[in-house]
């Protein structure tokens, strides 16, 4: 089987990519099971080395790799180029992780014999899961893909990838992995820790393969729930940590309405739209006063909608799916199409934003589809009478990555309330700003109930994701000899460790 390279503007193929069969998937999990041993005698410094030499050959191809993924994408190439310093920001940061080393949490409990019950040397510590599938993002062909924060994370705990390429950016996934091999190369370790692997069947044969332990996957909440149940009735089920769909819901008080309703419709047209409205953390759910002032803040949103360009897509199923998931949305009874932005050709969408009252979730049909995320730039706004109505329609919100606030000074009340129910339903809180644009940092949270996510304590993005392709073992009256460096007397790798309970930093 065949799938190509597609320019996303012209719809014209650009190149030829061949399937992998269930044999090359079988022969990608042995080559990378190969590997983990040198993984895990490089050790955390090791690690740190070639995620560091992993960095610097992204940003020694980034031309080449903005070319071809702006061809594939759409996304254009300021967007890109600024992808390819954040996957390689990613890489860095978890070489940071791996020098500091409290990802290791390591835990000694000294023999105490004369306890009740006498209580044996214990020396807990987490290690790498084994080998980790990685499926690319489609909305982020750099840095939540083959170069992504998923293989970073995984990489960094010493976990061998296999990656399952997307289909709308298969040259920009081979170029990626070139870059990571070559960095392997440079840091003495084998170049394959990563693998790469085409097509649907392939990702399928993937999760399946008894030597993949953990699977990290962006996407689609039917492909995502599909793999996650795949991965779930394995005769050894493993841990699916996908991220699926979020709404992010953008509350409005009357206070902040009323004091900078037409800044914030400005700044939320922008966060909306950003990226063809393709971005996990678009604010999909406005909840907006029934005010006058809130009247004022749609019409201004509806303003900066009307003049928004038209717009690409990633794809032809994308672009399809925006569609009909935008019509279905505007012929339900009781919503108004408030604005929709500049037409373009067939190949392109034009943005559009929705409104109704909040009552209108009280339809389970029309909640069905205003509750769930239409991927494009389309914005729904919801407007309430009062803070029971809000209260009552935030609670009917599936999970999400994000939440945002909008309040005033005097509002200390009702933002307490509403922070404490969207915090039941979101991974991060955002006060007075917009979701798009996620940090990569060591407190960051990209995660939360599903089906933003299928497993609401990780995150995707951040120092915390590695936690995800690591499980503790406890070595019990375990000769010093034959210990792990981090959990003998020593501490040669020199890494924070409670000792009886005793947080113990090393000078």
């Amino acid at each position: 089987m065949t799938l190509w390279s597609v320019d996303a503007r012209t719809g014209d193929p650009r190149g030829e990519f061949a399937e992998s069969s269930a044999d090359q998937v079988d022969l990608a999990c042995h080559t990378a099971e190969a590997t983990r041993r040198a993984l895990d005698e490089a050790g955390p410094r090791g690690r740190a080395e070639l995620l560091e030499a992993i960095a610097a050959e992204l940003e020694a191809a980034r031309d080449a790799l903005v070319a071809a993924s702006d061809a594939e994408t759409a996304l254009g190439v300021p967007r890109l180029t600024g992808e390819v310093g954040r996957a390689a920001g990613q890489f860095r940061l978890f070489a940071a992780a791996l020098r500091e080393g409290s990802f290791l949490d390591v835990r000694v409990d000294l023999p105490a014999p004369s306890a009740t019950p006498p209580r044996p040397d214990l020396r807990r510590m987490n290690v790498p899961v084994g080998v980790v599938a990685v499926f690319s993002a489609s909305n982020f062909p750099l840095a939540f893909s083959v170069s992504g924060g998923d293989t970073a994370s995984a990489l960094a705990a010493g976990c061998p990838v296999v990656v399952k390429a997307h289909p709308l950016h298969p040259e920009t996934s081979e170029l990626a992995l070139a870059a990571l091999r070559a960095g392997a190369r440079k840091a003495g370790l084998p170049a394959d820790v990563v693998q790469l692997v085409h097509g649907q069947d392939a990702g399928i044969a993937l999760v399946r393969h008894p030597l993949v332990k953990a699977v990290g996957f962006t996407g689609s909440v039917p492909g995502g729930r599909h793999l996650h149940d795949v991965a779930k009735s394995r005769p050894e089920p493993i841990p699916f940590y996908g991220e699926l769909g979020s709404l992010n819901p953008l509350v409005v008080t009357p206070g902040a309405a009323q004091a900078r309703g037409a800044e914030i419709a400005s700044g939320l047209a922008a966060s909306a739209t950003l990226g063809s409205g393709q971005f996990c953390t678009k604010p999909g759910l406005v909840l907006a006063p029934a005010t006058d002032a809130g009247r004022a803040l749609v019409e201004a949103l509806a303003a900066h909608f009307t003049e928004t360009g038209p717009q690409v897509l990633l794809g032809d199923n994308i672009r399809r799916g925006f569609a009909s998931g935008a019509d279905a949305r505007s012929s339900l009874p009781g919503v108004t199409v408030a604005a929709t932005g500049k037409p373009g050709d067939d190949r392109q969408v034009a943005a559009r934003l929705l409104t109704a009252p909040a009552t209108l979730l009280s339809d389970g049909n029309a909640a069905e589809l205003l509750l769930e995320e239409c991927f494009g730039p389309l914005t729904v706004v919801l407007t309430y009478q009062d803070e029971d109505e809000l209260v009552a329609a935030l609670s009917a919100t599936p999970g999400n990555l994000t939440a945002t606030l909008h309040s005033e000074p005097g509002e200390e009340e009702p933002a307490t309330r509403l922070l404490s129910v969207l915090r039941d339903r979101a991974g991060r809180l955002i006060f007075n700003g917009y979701p798009t644009g996620v940090a990569v940092s060591w407190a960051q949270q990209h995660g939360g109930p599903y089906p933003s996510s299928t497993e609401p304590a990780t995150t995707s993005v951040g120092q915390a994701a590695i936690f995800r392709f690591l499980r503790p073992v406890a070595y019990q009256d375990t000769p010093q000899a034959l210990l792990p460096e981090a959990l003998r007397d020593d501490n040669p790798l020199r890494v924070p460790r409670h000792v009886d309970g005793v947080l113990d930093l090393p000078r």
